[in-house]
């Protein structure tokens, strides 16, 4: 028997949470559902048993690196989504000043970045994920402290403005269909980011994650880099 334990008054819980992980925790909700249930030694976010299936929903703002230990022993039992929102519009909220919009904007391919911390898992059976495209309001605090003591803003809350879109990831055919349509068999990063119109850097972690996950195979280099090939499916 597994080591659950529900609360006797279903609630959404916010243990450490910021307001982004709350509301998106809210949107995620459904009747029957169940919040911060200790299970296996860890804290998942949202229990759901229906069609006599358990399910695990994790609303991920920060690092996957940290979920490594958890998604290894969880999966092993339950099906677990992975909720990642990525900001496409941000304005930044500081005291005294005027509200101004952020230049970093993130896409769909921001997902790669964490993805490079749990690449063997992108084969997982039991594994899925939401990319969820949001803006947000990032409310900053100044400290005097940061930045070997020169000063800096800190971000201290996130604030979720809308939802745009979500993109459901449930296998690696989810992740190959991110590739660009006229990319040869043979090919390395930098055509990956010229065919697909994306930044090298993303496509490096791309064909790393792919790689990690069996997908493609390294079978050389050349001066523009790692020489990759796909695997025949």
């Amino acid at each position: 028997m597994r080591n659950e334990t529900q609360p006797t008054q279903p609630h959404i819980g916010t243990l450490n949470e910021g307001s982004l992980h709350a509301d998106l925790k809210l949107h995620y909700s459904q009747p029957g559902d169940i919040f911060e249930v200790p299970i296996d030694g860890f804290v998942v976010d949202i229990f759901r048993t229906k069609s006599n299936e358990k399910s695990i929903i994790e609303i991920q703002t920060s690092a996957f690196a940290s979920m490594r230990k958890k998604l290894n022993v969880l999966l092993k039992s339950y099906k677990i989504t992975i909720v990642y929102p990525v900001s496409i519009h941000t304005t930044l909220l500081k005291p005294g000043k005027t509200p101004r919009k952020s230049p970093k904007r993130g896409d769909i391919y921001t997902l790669f970045s964490e993805l490079v911390s749990i690449p063997t898992l992108l084969q997982h059976p039991n594994l899925s994920f939401d990319v969820v495209l949001v803006s947000v309001k990032k409310i900053q605090k100044y400290e005097k402290q940061l930045r070997r003591n020169r000063g800096g803003y800190r971000t201290i809350n996130t604030q979720l403005v809308s939802i745009h879109e979500t993109h459901h990831f449930d296998g690696l055919q989810d992740f190959m269909n991110l590739l660009p349509d006229d990319l040869p068999n043979q090919f390395t990063t930098a055509d990956i980011s010229t065919l697909g119109n994306i930044p090298r850097s993303t496509a490096q972690q791309m064909a790393y994650c792919l790689r990690k996950a069996d997908v493609f195979t390294e079978i050389g280099k050349s001066k523009l880099g790692k020489i990759y090939e796909r695997q025949s499916t």
